[in-house]
C-alpha cells in the first residue's frame, strides 16, 4: 500500500510542477528566428530614436536610470513566463492596423508635426502593436505593463522638464528656509530658487542656489519607476497598490526637501565645499535608500493594518488499497 501511495503522490507532484519547470528555450528555434527578424526590422526603423535615447541616458545623469528600465521590463516578462509559454497565440489583425499606423506616423511626425517626444512614444506603441498582431490579446494581457513601463526610460523634452523642475525647486527652497531659520543667529531668505544666508552677521557669498539637480525630479522619475515595479511584483490588493504608487510622489518630494535642507546646514555650519560637487551628489544618492525606507514602512503598515483572509487548500491524497 505504501508503494502505491508514494507512486501516486509522485505522479501528482510531477503533473503539478511540470508546467512550472518550462524554460524559454522551449519556444523553439523558429520562434527565436522570428523574434530576431522582427527585432532587426524594428531596430532598423527606429535606430535613430534608440541611439538618441541611450545617448541621453549616458550624458544626462537625470536620466541615467533609463539603463535599468528595459531590464525591469524583461524581468516582468520573465515573471509571467509560465503563462506566456502556455499560450496558444492567435494573430490579431487589429494589431496589424496599429502597427502600420505607427510605422506611417514615424516619418510623418518627423517631416510634418515635428513633435519630438512623440517619436519614442510612438516607437513603444508600435512595439505593443507588434505583440498584439502576432500574439493576440492573450499575449498583450501578460506584456502590456512591461511595454508601458518603457515610457519611464523616455527623457522628457527640455522645456517640459524645466517647467516641472522649477516649481519643485521653489518649493524646496521655501521649506528649507523655514528649517534653517530655526537655528540661532541664522537668517535665511528665499529669493526664487536662491537662498540668501546671513549667519552671525556674516553674509555668505555666493548665496545658496537650489540648482536644477536639486529639484528632486531625478529622484522622482527614478523612484516612480521603481515604485511601479515594486507595486507590480508584490502581491497585494489593488487599492493598496494604488496607494503605494501614489505615495511615490510625496515621498520623493519629501526626500528632496530633506536633501536641500541638509545641504543648507552643511553650507552654513560646516563648510560650503561639502555642499557641492561630489559631496552634493553623494547626499543625493543617500536619499534613494531613505525613500525606499519610507515606502517600505507604508507597505508594511498597510499589510499589518489590513489582514486579508486566505484560503487554505488541503492537498488531497488518494490512497488505493490492494485487496488481499
Amino acid at each position: 500500500m505504501s508503494e502505491n501511495v508514494i507512486c501516486h503522490t509522485s505522479q501528482t507532484h510531477n503533473a503539478t510542477t511540470s508546467p512550472h519547470s518550462r524554460k524559454w528555450r522551449q519556444l523553439g528555434l523558429h520562434n527565436y528566428i522570428k523574434i530576431l527578424v522582427i527585432g532587426g526590422l524594428f531596430y532598423y526603423l527606429y535606430h535613430n530614436e534608440i541611439r538618441n535615447i541611450v545617448y541621453k541616458w549616458y550624458t544626462d545623469s537625470s536620466w541615467s536610470h533609463g539603463f535599468l528600465i528595459p531590464l525591469f521590463s524583461l524581468y516582468f516578462i520573465n515573471q509571467r513566463k509560465i503563462e506566456i509559454l502556455n499560450l496558444q497565440p492567435r494573430p490579431n489583425y487589429l494589431g496589424l492596423f496599429f502597427m502600420i499606423c505607427g510605422i506611417v506616423f514615424y516619418p510623418l511626425n518627423t517631416v510634418h508635426f515635428r513633435i519630438g517626444y512623440l517619436q519614442p512614444i510612438g516607437m513603444i506603441g508600435t512595439l505593443g502593436a507588434i505583440l498584439l498582431f502576432f500574439g493576440g490579446w492573450s499575449l498583450v494581457r501578460y506584456t502590456w505593463l512591461p511595454i508601458v513601463f518603457l515610457i519611464f526610460a523616455v527623457p522628457l523634452p527640455d522645456r517640459y522638464y524645466v517647467g516641472l523642475t522649477m516649481p519643485l525647486r521653489l518649493f524646496s527652497a521655501k521649506v528649507a528656509v523655514i528649517f534653517m531659520n530655526l537655528v540661532n543667529d541664522l537668517e535665511a531668505t528665499a529669493n526664487g530658487v536662491v537662498i540668501d544666508v546671513v549667519y552671525k552677521g556674516h553674509r555668505f557669498e555666493p548665496p545658496l542656489n537650489v540648482a536644477e539637480a536639486c529639484s528632486g525630479m531625478r529622484l522622482l522619475m527614478a523612484f516612480l519607476a521603481l515604485g511601479v515595479a515594486m507595486a507590480y511584483l508584490h502581491y497585494r490588493p489593488f487599492w493598496q497598490r494604488l496607494i503605494l504608487l501614489a505615495s511615490t510622489i510625496p515621498i520623493a518630494v519629501l526626500c528632496n526637501i530633506i536633501r536641500v535642507t541638509i545641504s543648507g546646514f552643511i553650507y552654513v555650519l560646516i563648510n560650503p565645499k561639502y555642499a557641492q560637487g561630489i559631496y552634493h551628489d553623494m547626499l543625493g544618492l543617500l536619499m534613494l535608500p531613505l525613500a525606499f525606507g519610507i515606502y517600505g514602512f507604508i507597505a508594511w503598515f498597510m499589510s499589518s493594518l489590513f489582514i486579508t483572509e486566505t484560503k487554505v487548500v488541503a492537498e488531497n491524497i488518494i490512497v488505493r488499497r490492494d485487496k488481499a
